[in-house]
């Protein structure tokens, strides 16, 4: 085992960013389950070791697994290059893949993707993924969860992700979007799925399902919340009741996935019993781990053991370009007049709630007014050092949250209208709340780019931070309310005007 404990070494040095990045997950209560998938990836592949012989000659094809632990190196170093720590995660999956090729051969090897796979469970889910992901389960739970509250006759109102009860308004936050554990649950139907010895239909209706049944128990649970909120306070909801509400409905989807594996062996042609349908069988675990010993000192194991020992040593040894931070001026500084536009009232603060979940470096929020006829216009940017990590929310996530609904929206290109140098895409949007419509525009600012798509963004994040180094960037946003009457083109003209003041200014606080 000595070339494979080396191989295994190496490479844990090389994917230290990945490691530390998974250790700090695994801190947040979404991913708290994450140190026990590799413990049930271990296990998965220890009992299907069981159906394979032992082989103490030479196995074939081994270098196939050489170059999936060659593609994991350049995966990870694009990673560390880019200082996205998660990319760097992500490619250790594939080194686990290429270690078991190259240990046992394609023949073998290949039929051990499951507890690879299952690997997936406990790595971070990007953050504009991760972001796009709670906001949609928050606004499915918060429908489902109100529907239901109707259905007890209780009155409640939905405004974005605001149940307001009438006495009381109960926020259906982060927390509550079901993340903390649809994913738990997800890898729980994942390990069902490989252990059930039902036809392939079943294994694919129980990880299917394993989605659908979290965010209806979710909208039970908020359901739930919001009646006791209604009959005994909002004070009920808090501390111990509500952590042992969220494991209650955790217990129970679990039960949900037994009793629908339970209800497919009814229609199956073989009879059998669930404890029959689950291949539980662990006995004899010990001795297939011992089976390591076998792995054979090959040219193909030493190779990959040699190779991350090289990228290890050589990483260590590189001189580090540290964090890139570029001169820019506080927006405590920005000024009060853009041409004919100027401040309106002091500078506003957002709340502290919002502020940490925006999790900006430095942020603006002012109104702009160029005179008593004109709707004012508010200009919100938010400036980030590091966007490797968290990065921007986009607006796309933020305005449905707070109650507004996007009405229109596209990302176009305004670079003939603003006389730009550089492309210039936005995204153009019309919100409304009631009888309220505003005109958005929105973009991110990337080193001198303007950029309206939240996933090329973050391409441009990773480019630059191989390039320069620099991961960081900014959000600006222009809007302005619609008067009654007046065409959309009146309030558009507005924001460009705006805008194209806004332009000379800018590289000051969002440095090129």
């Amino acid at each position: 085992m000595f070339w494979l404990i080396v191989a295994t070494l190496a490479a844990l040095v090389f994917f230290d960013d990945g490691v530390r990045a998974l250790l700090d997950a695994w801190q947040l209560p979404e991913y708290s389950h994450g140190p026990l998938i590799p413990v049930l990836s271990a296990l998965l592949f220890l009992r299907q070791l069981k159906t394979v012989p032992e082989n103490h000659g030479s196995a074939d094809r081994r270098w196939i697994g050489v170059v999936l632990v060659v593609i994991a190196l350049l995966f990870g170093l694009l990673g560390k290059l880019a200082t996205i720590s998660d990319i760097v995660a992500y490619a250790m999956i594939l080194w686990v893949g290429g270690v078991l090729l190259i240990s046992f051969g394609w023949s073998t090897g290949k039929h051990f993707w499951p507890p690879v796979l299952h690997l997936v469970y406990m790595l971070p889910l990007p953050g504009v993924l991760y972001y796009k992901l709670t906001t949609w389960l928050q606004f499915v739970s918060s429908e489902l969860g109100v529907w239901f509250l109707k259905l007890l006759a209780i009155p409640v109102f939905l405004d974005g992700n605001i149940i307001d009860l009438g006495v009381t308004k109960l926020h259906v936050a982060e927390a509550c979007s079901g993340l903390r554990y649809l994913f738990p649950i997800l890898s729980f139907s994942y390990v069902f799925a490989v252990l059930y010895r039902g036809p392939t239909w079943h294994k694919a209706i129980l990880l299917i399902s394993a989605a659908p049944i979290t965010v209806l128990m979710n909208s039970v649970r908020i359901a739930v919340a919001g009646y006791i909120v209604n009959t005994w306070g909002l004070e009920w909801v808090d501390g111990f009741s509500h952590f042992f509400e969220g494991w209650v409905i955790f217990l129970i989807c679990i039960l949900l996935l037994f009793g629908l594996a339970r209800i497919m062996l009814l229609f199956n042609r073989k009879r059998m019993t669930l404890v029959d349908a689950l291949d539980l069988d662990t006995h004899g675990l010990g001795t297939q781990a011992m089976r390591l010993r076998l792995v054979q000192p090959s040219a193909a194991l030493i190779s990959a053991a040699l190779i991350f020992l090289v990228a290890a040593g050589a990483w260590q040894v590189l001189p580090s370009r540290g964090e890139q931070l570029a001169a820019r001026d506080s927006f405590a500084v920005f000024p009060q007049q853009l041409g004919d536009w100027q401040q309106q009232g002091p500078r506003q603060f957002l709340s502290p709630g919002v502020e940490q979940a925006l999790a900006a470096d430095d942020y603006l929020q002012i109104d702009l007014v160029r005179d008593d006829a004109t709707p004012p216009i508010g200009l919100f940017m938010a400036w980030y050092n590091d966007q490797s990590q968290n990065g921007v929310h986009s607006p796309e996530i933020c305005l449905p949250g707070a109650g507004w609904e996007i009405a229109w929206l596209e990302r176009t290109d305004i670079t003939a209208q603003m006389n730009s140098a550089m492309p210039f895409n936005i995204n153009r949007a019309i919100i409304q709340k009631g009888e309220l419509r505003m005109m958005v525009y929105y973009w991110f600012e990337q080193k001198g780019r303007r950029i309206a798509w939240d996933f090329a963004a973050k391409y441009w994040l990773m480019v630059d931070g191989i390039r320069t180094g620099r991961t960081d960037g900014a959000l600006v946003r222009l809007t302005t309310v619609i008067s009654s009457g007046e065409p959309d083109a009146a309030a558009e003209e507005r924001l460009q005007d705006a805008l194209e003041e806004l332009q000379g200014i800018l590289p000051r606080f969002v440095p090129l």
